[in-house]
């Protein structure tokens, strides 16, 4: 419904009904002309799963991305992945460090987003703040083309935010720890948990021995004796062979 008022040579709507919210328009604005607006070409187009899109609507968004949000006093983070369909979050990926409370939050944000227009989560507490930051880098990049997918044809399928975990479907963490009075020590890199590093005849590290522990709990789950578990999934990297000194990184 229309409802207009012929002001000065030219007419401008009085009030514009649109379900329940009546448009008010101020007296100063209803006392002036109309101006023809010359240029509406309509928004940039959005690379979006290897397609240009005028994205008008949340249901114009598709696409694969991820980032990252911090809480206010900044002692924690997330990484969020989402995998998004015509505006609907199709799966997350809650990854969390720093913050115990956190990491529970992520849980409740696991059970929260999927089924969610990405407008529907932006707006939603989902409890951390480094969660809620997360969903709003996340939204700011995906309406703005900047997904991981914007030139894939197709996107990418829904269960890849799960892949991007790789095998034993753990997050990759880095953990070290260091003190000028003793040094560093590392404790979880990206082939998992450290177990000893090598050292040279200079004390430096030149490699370590790590255990991949999705990998282990993968074989416990097989059947494998615990001990022979360890085993299979563990490795070394760099000089670890070479080293003349070798050390627990968490005793020694």
């Amino acid at each position: 419904m229309r409802i207009s008022r012929k002001i000065n040579q030219g007419t401008i709507p009085k009030t514009k009904l649109k379900g329940a919210i009546k448009m008010i328009y101020s007296k100063e604005l209803e006392e002036m002309c109309v101006v023809a607006k010359g240029v509406d070409h309509g928004p940039a187009p959005i690379p979006e799963e290897g397609k240009w899109v005028k994205a008008k609507e949340i249901k114009d968004i598709s696409g694969l991305t991820h980032g990252i949000g911090w809480c206010a006093p900044q002692q924690g983070a997330c990484k969020l992945t989402l995998n998004i369909k015509e505006g609907i979050i199709q799966e997350a990926l809650i990854e969390t460090i720093g913050c115990s409370g956190m990491t529970h939050s992520a849980a409740m944000a696991g059970e929260i987003l999927t089924g969610k227009t990405i407008l529907e989560a932006l707006n939603t507490d989902l409890v951390c703040d480094a969660i809620n930051t997360a969903m709003r880098e996340l939204f700011l990049q995906i309406v703005y083309g900047r997904s991981q997918s914007a030139f894939s044809e197709g996107g990418l399928p829904v269960g890849a935010g799960m892949e991007d975990l790789g095998k034993g479907k753990r997050s990759q963490t880095g953990t070290i720890y260091s003190s000028k009075l003793k040094g560093p020590r590392y404790l979880e890199l990206a082939e998992g948990y450290i177990v000893e590093i090598g050292l040279d005849k200079d004390d430096q590290i030149i490699g370590y021995k790590y255990v991949n522990l999705g990998k282990m709990m993968e074989n416990i789950k097989k059947g494998i004796a615990p001990e022979e578990a360890i085993e299979k999934a563990s490795g070394t990297y760099g000089r670890f062979d070479e080293a003349v000194k070798k050390i627990d990184p968490r005793e020694e």
